[in-house]
């Protein structure tokens, strides 16, 4: 167990209360571990040495020099101290700059005459050149030789630069790796040594070593390949055992019925389903015919018919005797939801009431705003039976609410519950329910096989027939801004054609939300004055009403807004009442409404890839082809203009992620999914690694069938332990 522990060993320890303290609460490391795994986020190559006639400014360069002054200036009255070297090699001058705490070691040692090798960044201040806080190595000129030999290795030397913050720089934290270094002989290795060996893997202390202190650019290939193998491994191992324990769970098997409901359902469509909807409800239906649970991931293109797919899979299980419960994630999707089903399915949804179908069932709506009598109606039909299926909130999760017989869950854009809400839902089965997960975010496979890893996956990627295409167009604000006038007229060309159209905005803008945001804007505005806040609902709505949409029906819809009110709004524009919505991103999934045609997203650059093309999937839902017009001040030659040229480039949900993820790198691609583990990925990036990912998957599964319990991998199991708490194990129970 003493392998173990040095890894654990608190840093305060080594590294002294005061160090420790701000890698806790700015970098989230705690132990020795966490540091050694704390990676380089790149290496400088401290270069060739430079002739100071001849220095680049903004390389990072390492000159060989003799201290010709050095002087200490006060400033700030007299609080702050500044230490200044000028050095010369022969060829020309250079000014070294020390502030602070960082001036006394410097001052003692850099005195006129000594010689030394300084590295750093050049930068210019006051019309000079300057290195701000280089590191250095003093000389001893007594001995050439060895100050040649130190010359060439120290200017050889591959410096890593690490993920830092503003309290503890790289250098510092390069420091504090060197303290902790000798602890990755202790490293507990992850990997059975039959699959190190057969890959042909580094042995991890060495792996640590060679990432930390490479002395080589093959050394860094080297450790990163091993790494970024055990984050994968190690990831796949704890999902194949969720999927493994899983396999071992009891379910009621829910099979189909002939003539019952589903057959009532799908007699009455007024249209065929696609061949993916064929496909993928087969999948479903074999699943619910077993008797483990079912879990699995849906995701499909925004406007695949998704749900279409659930309600034939809730009515499947109706059919067999038992209840389906739909969770959504806010009010105004969970009523688009009940209302769009009840509809579907006509006097079907109207079991047990006068005018229904005797193969009915009552399809109940369940969410936090509704009234008393409504609530108690609902809960008891939940309880009796009588309610087939329900479409509710986290409403749904409360004690009260108590099932008859609980066989399916949906869960509808699961990146917004968290595990314990889900877990809570199917915790009211008397025995496990099946689980089905959708999202209308495309998830490219690596990412799928990272996050759901323990889901099956099934895709829609087909359009229904009857869809229209939509047209997408970035519209130059700043630019052009006759561009954004004709953007208003193609709205107003919209409603007089008998359509109408959404505008979205990304602020609300009323007292609250500005008394909340007041200072940090005040504050941004003073750091830049050519920052403007978000362009908010409630004054463009405004705006549109006196100037450019004048004499057109314009509403506004928002999440601050009361649920009735909401909702109120929501049936008008659905009915066609209203001309144009003024929105928040509220509208973001589910909504549905054919007539919408046109959607001008306003400020789009500070809207998600994703979330772009989840707000376009509102449009284009009828036989009118629809337009979508991405409004934004950005300069044509920013980040974010490339973004919003490549949603406005393709309809391809799936091509789109890839696009959003390889800019946002992999720091928030796992997002809420991880937040259950204490060490997420570092070395792996699940967009580019997808080899290593499919590789470790394969390997996991087959060491998990010979062994769940892992017994005779003790160190497997230590890993994970480290990574998983028990309670945080639940994360990775994504169904």
């Amino acid at each position: 167990m003493d392998r173990v522990s040095s890894f654990d060993e608190p840093l305060k320890k080594l590294l002294g209360g005061a160090t420790a303290k701000v890698m806790a609460e700015h970098l989230d490391l705690h132990t020795v571990g966490d540091l050694l795994h704390h990676y380089p986020r790149r290496y400088e190559e401290r270069g060739k040495l430079t002739a100071l006639a001849d220095l680049p400014l903004d390389e990072h360069v390492t000159v060989v020099a003799q201290v010709a002054d050095a002087r200490i200036l006060m400033f700030n009255n007299g609080r702050g101290k500044r230490l200044e070297v000028t050095l010369t090699d022969g060829s020309g001058r250079l000014q070294l700059v020390f502030f602070g705490h960082g001036v006394h070691k410097p001052h003692k040692e850099l005195l006129p005459g000594r010689q030394a090798m300084f590295a750093g960044k050049v930068s210019v201040f006051n019309r000079k050149m300057q290195l701000a806080h280089p590191t250095y190595q003093l000389l001893d000129a007594s001995d050439a030789d060895e100050a040649t030999e130190a010359v060439d290795a120290f200017a050889g030397r591959l410096l890593p630069i690490y993920p830092a913050c503003k309290q503890l720089d790289s250098w510092r934290i390069a420091k504090a790796v060197d303290a902790v270094l000798p602890s990755a002989q202790d490293a507990v290795d992850p990997l059975p040594a039959a699959l190190r060996e057969g890959r042909g893997f580094t042995p991890l202390p060495e792996a640590l070593l060679k990432v930390h202190r490479p002395q080589t650019k093959a050394d860094i290939e080297d450790a990163k390949a091993r790494l970024k193998w055990d984050e994968a491994f190690v990831l796949q191992v704890a999902l194949a055992r969720r999927r493994y324990a899983d396999t071992q769970l009891p379910a009621a098997a829910r099979r189909p019925v002939a003539d019952g409901l589903l057959d009532a359902f799908d007699a009455k469509l007024p249209f065929t389903l696609t061949e993916g909807q064929e496909k993928v409800s087969k999948e479903i239906f074999d699943d619910l015919a077993t008797e483990h649970p079912m879990h699995r991931l849906l995701q499909g293109e925004v406007g695949s018919g998704k749900t279409m797919v659930a309600l034939r899979a809730m009515l499947t299980v109706v059919d067999a005797g038992g209840q389906a419960a739909m969770l959504a994630p806010t009010e105004v999707l969970a009523q688009q939801h009940h209302r769009s089903i009840t509809e579907m399915m006509g006097e079907l949804a109207e079991g047990g009431m006068l005018g229904g179908s005797d193969r009915g069932t009552k399809v109940v709506l369940l969410t936090g705003s509704m009234g008393t009598a409504a609530r108690r109606q609902a809960l008891l039909d939940l309880v009796t039976g009588e309610a087939g299926i329900v479409i509710g909130t986290h409403a749904l999760i409360e004690d009260k609410v108590q099932f008859h017989d609980l066989g399916l869950v949906v869960v509808d854009e699961q990146h917004r519950f968290g595990v314990e809400q889900r877990d809570a839902l199917r915790s009211k089965g008397k025995q496990p329910p099946h689980l089905l997960v959708m999202t209308a975010t495309p998830i490219p496979r690596t990412v799928a096989m990272t996050v759901f890893g323990d889901l099956e996956t099934s895709v829609l990627d087909q359009l229904p027939a009857g869809r229209s295409p939509i047209a997408s167009h970035v519209v130059p604000a700043k630019d052009k801004p006759h561009f954004l006038a004709r953007a208003w007229e193609r709205v107003r060309e919209e409603v007089e054609n008998g359509h109408q159209a959404y505008v979205v905005c990304p602020r609300i803008g009323d007292d609250a939300e500005e008394e909340k945001k007041g200072k940090a804007k005040k504050k941004a505005t003073e750091e830049d004055p050519d920052k403007r806040p978000p362009l908010a609902v409630l004054e463009i709505a405004d705006e549109l009403r006196k100037g450019a949409l004048a004499g057109l029906s314009v509403e506004v819809l928002h999440g601050r807004m009361h649920p009735d009110e909401k909702d109120d709004v929501m049936r008008r524009f659905a009915a066609g009442d209203v001309d144009v919505l003024v929105a928040t991103t509220v509208i973001e999934v589910g909504v549905n409404v054919p007539n919408a045609t046109a959607m001008v997203i306003m400020d789009a650059d500070r809207f998600g890839v994703s979330q772009l093309h989840q707000l376009r999937g509102r449009v284009g839902r009828g036989s009118a082809p629809g337009l979508c017009l991405l409004v934004s001040e950005a300069h044509e030659a920013s980040p974010a203009r490339a973004r919003l040229s490549a949603v406005a480039a393709t309809l391809d949900g799936f091509e789109l992620s890839r696009i959003d993820l390889e800019q946002r790198r992999e720091g928030d691609v796992l997002g809420q999914a991880q937040s259950g583990v204490r060490s997420s990925l570092r070395m792996l990036t699940v967009i580019d690694d997808e080899e290593v990912i499919a590789a470790a998957r394969e390997e996991a599964v087959a060491i998990v069938a010979a062994d769940p319990e892992l017994e005779h991998l003790p160190e497997l199991r230590t890993v994970l332990a480290a990574l998983l708490d028990k309670d945080r194990e639940e994360y990775l129970d994504k169904g």
